[in-house]
């Protein structure tokens, strides 16, 4: 029940509690309590130039390459008309199989006030899916706004360490409030505001019919990102993170953070894309040996590639076998 809590904690904004040392296993503050300068910080520096092998960063290769294929079989589907993939992100039928983003079912159900039953039989397959899957990895794993995002967080990264820039953040219980404001909106004016003006549908429509006016919008959000706010968009307002990261809550499939391997050097905090889901890595953070990350993350490996130590893997609930 503590990985619910702390999940939909984090999900709605909130700062996960840091656990008192009486809620702490006699063994992993045992393992703080040993380790105290464990490793040098050239220690450290070895055993990262160790771990830069020749599969160092596989989950983002493997993460980009699934990404843009899944696009893209949107794409070659209605650019061939062979009917295998119809639709966009937005709402589609794979094969047969309806397909409906929940948060767009949401927003349509609430604007027209009434569910089909098409749309019904899409929210229980990607409930399924999302729910197995683990919710927020359709953010790193399929959105092409976020991999877009991604690139131009480099650039934001760059200015900033140049220090051309600075990085703006905001409270991230913000993101629960738009949630809120788009779902009335749809709901008063039988429209779907978000949709018009989420990233995630823009983008996949002008991947598959074509560039539209739209585009504009997605431009200026990434400008914002890349001179004002880090990754904003997704941190703050987008409320298809916020449904994805409760589905998550069920998912089986998790990152697994043991604290004995770990030596607190922060890389996993610096490259994650979601730093706040990583807080039980910070010395004195967890509260067993180990424990399961938030269903905030959105398992988009980043932290598996980089962490010297391998304290950060893949787990499949239920089965000891790591993911590799």
């Amino acid at each position: 029940m503590d990985y619910v809590k702390d999940s939909l904690l984090q999900v709605f904004g909130y700062k996960r509690p840091r656990p008192s040392k009486d809620q702490q296993s006699p063994e992993v503050r045992k393992i703080y309590e040993g380790k105290r300068g464990a490793l040098s910080k050239a220690d450290l520096e070895a055993l990262r130039d160790e771990h830069k092998g020749p599969f160092f960063s596989k989950w983002k290769k493997r993460r980009w390459i699934t990404l843009i294929i899944v696009n893209l079989l949107f794409v070659a589907s209605f650019y061939f008309d062979v009917q295998l993939v119809e639709g966009s992100l937005t709402g589609a039928r794979v094969i047969g199989f309806h397909f409906a983003d929940l948060n767009s079912a949401l927003q349509v159900a609430l604007a027209y006030k009434h569910i089909v039953l098409n749309l019904v039989i899409g929210m229980v397959t990607v409930f399924v899916m999302w729910m197995l899957l683990g919710g927020r990895t359709f953010c790193a794993w399929v959105c092409p706004y976020h991999l877009l995002s991604e690139w131009t967080e480099y650039l934001h990264l760059w200015l900033v360490e140049k220090k051309i820039i600075k990085n703006h953040t905001f409270s991230r219980k913000v993101r629960s409030v738009f949630y809120i404001i788009f779902a009335l909106l749809a709901l008063v004016t039988g429209y779907t505001v978000f949709e018009t003006i989420s990233p995630t549908g823009i983008l996949s429509r002008a991947l598959i019919y074509g560039p539209g006016i739209a585009l504009l919008w997605v431009g200026v959000l990434l400008l914002f990102e890349v001179f004002y706010s880090r990754r904003a968009w997704c941190r703050y307002v987008c409320p298809i993170g916020v449904t994805y990261g409760m589905v998550g809550v069920l998912s089986p499939i998790r990152v697994k953070y043991n604290a004995e391997a770990c030596h607190h050097e922060g890389d996993c905090r610096k490259v994650c894309m979601v730093p706040h889901v990583l807080d039980l890595t910070i010395r004195g953070g967890a509260s067993d040996v180990n424990q399961d990350v938030t269903s905030d993350c959105t398992r988009c490996g980043m932290c598996v590639d980089i962490c010297p130590t391998s304290s950060l893997t893949f787990e499949v609930k239920g089965l000891s076998k790591m993911l590799k």
